[in-house]
């Protein structure tokens, strides 16, 4: 149950992310999603290094073979990858500026598709935290919340650059959502995945923390964005600790 109810909270993130794109007059500053993604990358950092893969080499199906996990982290990373440098090359986090690039109806739909796929695995990271345990539930969920609103808002702005309209912009955020969602349900309907499930999502997060937010966090070129990635890294210190002390 816990697991429904905070991948749903995930899922409504990615809905609006899509609305605040395609919102007329911007009720948020565009500032704020930087500092969301360097925030989301520190946190989601923190998160597989010290609590995700600690975790899954944990679980008793991988007892004396610590090595097979990390495979599996290692093929989670290496899945995001290849989809996002040979299938959607394109893709990006961040506002999508580039409508020359967009042009072409199957770039939109394979950037698209790399979100959902995101958006997919991180629905199965939630559900196999919980299915772990609370407080390992509870730091992903966080760790995945953060950058759902520039997930959101990733999809969205792709479409508005293909020349799409504002209600197609805000359903792919929707369906970004409902992979999500797909995602969560995997878990909840095939418990015994979740020993391989962990890693393997563990290596997908890895991959949009370090290989997705962190190069556009980057790319802001400011000494401040830097600085939050470092403010989510003592977020996650912090999260885990108040966990701790209340017993979860």
């Amino acid at each position: 149950m816990e697991a429904i109810l905070f991948g749903g909270i995930a899922a409504l993130a990615n809905v609006a992310g899509g609305f605040w794109v395609t919102w007329p007059r911007p009720v948020l500053r565009r500032s704020l999603l930087s500092h969301l993604m360097a925030l989301g990358a520190g946190f989601l950092l923190a998160a597989v290094f010290l609590k995700v893969i600690p975790a899954s080499l944990d679980l008793n199906l991988w007892s004396g073979r610590s090595v097979a996990p990390l495979v599996l982290v290692l093929v989670g990373y290496l899945l995001i990858q290849l989809f996002e440098h040979t299938v959607a090359p394109h893709f990006h986090f961040g506002e999508e500026t580039h409508a020359e690039v967009c042009a072409e109806r199957h770039v939109v739909w394979t950037a698209v598709g790399g979100v959902a796929l995101h958006a997919f695995f991180d629905g199965v990271a939630i559900g196999a935290g919980f299915h772990v345990g609370h407080q390992l539930g509870v730091l992903i969920f966080i760790a995945i919340f953060l950058h759902k609103l520039p997930e959101g808002f990733t999809v969205a702005s792709i479409m508005l650059a293909s020349g799409c309209s504002l209600r197609a912009a805000r359903w792919a955020s929707v369906g970004v959502a409902a992979a999500t969602l797909l995602g969560l349900a995997l878990m909840s309907a095939a418990r015994e995945v979740v020993p391989y499930a962990l890693p393997l999502s563990a290596g997908v997060t890895l991959y949009v923390a370090a290989s997705d937010l962190i190069p556009e966090v980057n790319r802001e070129n400011r000494s401040a964005s830097s600085l939050v990635v470092f403010l989510g890294v003592a977020l996650y210190y912090m999260t885990e600790k108040a966990l701790e002390a209340v017993g979860r």
